[in-house]
């Protein structure tokens, strides 16, 4: 029996014990994820030398272990926002907006109690969460949420929306938003294709939506 198998089964029996489903049988037990712990022989020289690097780097479920494989993403952690030329809170508004376009439950559950922690209200985070209408938001966040969400599903916005976001946060803050929800799609969309699975202790706060 290979060691990966025995990793599987043992993970499938250990979540039965606890009553979870058990995992599917091409995820890979320590990153709950479809790649395996990266290795020096995965990676090319920029990657390995990266990799040895981190001398504190542990393998297991997030984005590390699918990003160090795509160079312009190696040194995306998961930060709070604090230092972003936007402000902390909208930082967090900004990738709960690109998680809830592409359902990316990852994301979504580091950064919905991030949010929180950083001054987004939960009446905000609910709008996105839930693809609730904007109306009875703040000026501001209603104008980012409503331009955010018409970007990611039209590939457009009219003149007006941007003008609305112009006025509301500048042309580089404006800019810095769309940067921070294309980071965010980008790592997204990986996690989404590996198919990144939740650490038992952490909640699953995003649901899914009909559209």
């Amino acid at each position: 029996m290979s060691i990966r198998l025995s990793f599987v089964l043992l993970a499938a029996l250990s979540a039965a014990a606890h009553g979870q489903t058990p995992l599917p049988p091409d995820i890979h037990p320590v990153t709950l994820s479809r790649l395996p712990p990266p290795t020096a022989e995965n990676l090319d020289e920029e990657g390995q030398r990266y990799l040895a690097e981190r001398t504190d780097f542990t393998p297991r479920p997030g984005p590390p272990h699918v990003t160090i494989y795509a160079p312009r993403d190696r040194y995306l952690g998961i930060p709070s926002g604090e230092g972003s030329p936007v402000g902390a809170r909208f930082f967090q508004l900004a990738v709960l907006v690109a998680a809830r376009e592409i359902d990316q439950q990852y994301e979504w559950s580091a950064h919905e109690p991030a949010g929180l922690r950083q001054g987004l209200e939960q009446s905000v985070v609910d709008v996105v969460k839930y693809d609730r209408d904007v109306a009875g938001l703040a000026e501001k966040d209603a104008a980012f949420i409503t331009f955010g969400r018409t970007l990611l599903r039209e590939n457009a916005v009219s003149s007006e929306l941007w003008q609305s976001m112009v006025d509301h946060f500048g042309y580089q803050q404006t800019v810095q938003l769309m940067t921070i929800m294309g980071d965010y799609i980008r790592v997204g969309i990986m996690l989404n294709a590996v198919d990144q699975h939740l650490p038992p202790d952490r909640e699953a706060l995003l649901p899914p939506l009909e559209r």
